[in-house]
């Protein structure tokens, strides 16, 4: 009974799991794509980021300990031999007739309890290091965000690749499914009197080209969802089914001075660059401070004697003061290497300030292109289907041939081509104005 009873419990089991499991293809949006990456078990890139963080606030904890008493304790039990005569002090005749200091001693126990401590009193350079170091933290926080938007950018550009190439399907297999209604309609012309084998044979040559089309966008399809799960840092044999489609979504006016001025202020890898400028500054001027006196308390309390039960307490208290005077120049050396480094955060900065003007300057010039462009493809777009209903009835009504079809056909499909082109260059256009002012994460919501 027990073998029968575990089989069951087990194929139970593996129903339940079963039923667990979603059937189907995960819908997915481009928000959900990008809240999938952006979370902690989302992209690797998201990963490694936090990591970095949780690495400078450790570094900002040990700046800070500089600053902080430090206590240890230590028990200590020694036997012990000294050699007196390699001190100076062996065989040493005394004032006192008949004695004279031994030249080996030993063995003997020392048995010492004891609690040191000590405390920086005044060490501007210390200080310094800890606000260095405290900057390197909200540097990190805004490497942490520049890394969410620079993800949050991938994968929206890849979402958009997957969606093109999904329209890109369609648009193909509705041209396969016009050539198809084509070759039956060259056929009952032909049975009817009023075709010819030739137009037969270009039609059918058309549908073959179109089914090398479609072939050609499923595979394109296929590697742009690839594409996009590995962004999301998914499984790759994932299904998904894209909800979201290419549209046209308005974008509200803006100049260039307002671009700039708002990236500017939201970029966070310029707030990055800032911050890391900053804490090159403090590091110079820590190192600077190296020159000054710095002061520290010391002290211990303790037990110490041959065994633990004649041990007496003994203590230290004191202050030391120590005056840099000449150190071979090392630290005059890494004084110009902080100021050097220094020097070159500050040319980055500016760099990137610049990178960050013609960024939004391009973005605004392709956003401008691609609006023009999607207005175009939509009259063609319009313009072609017209063409193409007059070519088929002219075909029908006997006053036209098969070719004029054709290439009405043919400039059907290239215009289908112009508007999805232009639609994915305009999505993408708006990703990258966003990319260029640091609210990719806003603009996907």
């Amino acid at each position: 009974m027990k073998p029968i009873k575990l089989a069951c419990m087990c194929i139970a089991a593996a129903v339940a799991a079963a039923q667990s499991v979603p059937s189907g293809p995960l819908d997915l949006s481009l928000k959900r794509a990008v809240g999938l990456a952006l979370s902690p078990e989302g992209s690797a890139r998201i990963q490694i980021s936090d990591e970095a963080l949780k690495q400078a606030q450790s570094r900002s904890a040990q700046a800070r300990a500089a600053l902080l008493p430090d206590i240890e304790s230590s028990f200590t039990d020694q036997s012990r031999t000294e050699n007196l005569q390699a001190l100076g002090l062996g065989n040493l005749a005394l004032p006192i007739p008949g004695f004279q200091i031994p030249a080996f001693v030993g063995p003997f126990t020392t048995v010492d309890a004891r609690v040191t401590g000590s405390q920086s009193v005044f060490d501007f350079s210390s200080i310094r290091r800890f606000q260095a170091a405290k900057v390197a933290v909200t540097a990190a926080r805004s490497d942490n965000g520049n890394t969410a938007e620079q993800v949050a950018a991938q994968v929206a550009l890849a979402y958009l690749a997957a969606v093109k190439g999904d329209t890109d399907v369609e648009s193909a297999r509705a041209n396969v499914t016009l050539s198809e209604a084509l070759v039956r309609q060259a056929e009952l012309q032909k049975e009817a009197g009023t075709g010819t084998g030739i137009e037969i044979t270009r039609a059918r040559v058309q549908l073959a080209n179109d089914r090398q089309h479609l072939l050609v966008a499923e595979n394109a399809r296929h590697s742009a969802h690839l594409q996009l799960l590995r962004a999301m840092n998914m499984r790759l044999d994932t299904d998904v089914n894209l909800v979201d489609k290419l549209q046209y979504i308005p974008v509200d006016p803006i100049t260039i001075q307002q671009a700039r001025s708002q990236a500017l202020k939201d970029r966070p890898d310029l707030q990055a660059q800032r911050e890391r400028e900053r804490n090159a500054r403090l590091s110079a001027s820590a190192t600077k401070l190296e020159r000054l006196p710095s002061v520290h308390a010391f002290g211990d309390y303790g037990s110490i004697g041959s065994a633990l039960d004649n041990s007496l307490p003994t203590r230290t208290v004191g202050i030391s003061v120590n005056v840099p005077l000449f150190d071979g120049g090392r630290r005059d050396a890494r004084r110009e290497e902080a100021a050097s480094q220094y020097r070159t955060e500050r040319v980055r900065s500016s760099d990137l300030e610049e990178q960050i003007e013609l960024d939004v300057r391009l973005a605004l010039d392709s956003l401008q292109s691609a609006d023009d462009q999607v207005k175009v493809a939509r009259d063609g777009l319009e313009l072609s289907e017209n063409e193409l209903t007059q070519a088929r009835r002219r075909y029908e009504a006997g006053v036209a041939i098969s070719l004029e079809v054709t290439d009405a056909q043919t400039r059907l499909e290239r215009a289908r081509d112009n508007q999805t082109e232009a639609l994915y260059s305009y999505n993408v256009a708006r990703i990258q104005l966003a990319q260029a002012m640091g609210r990719v994460r806003e603009a996907v919501q």
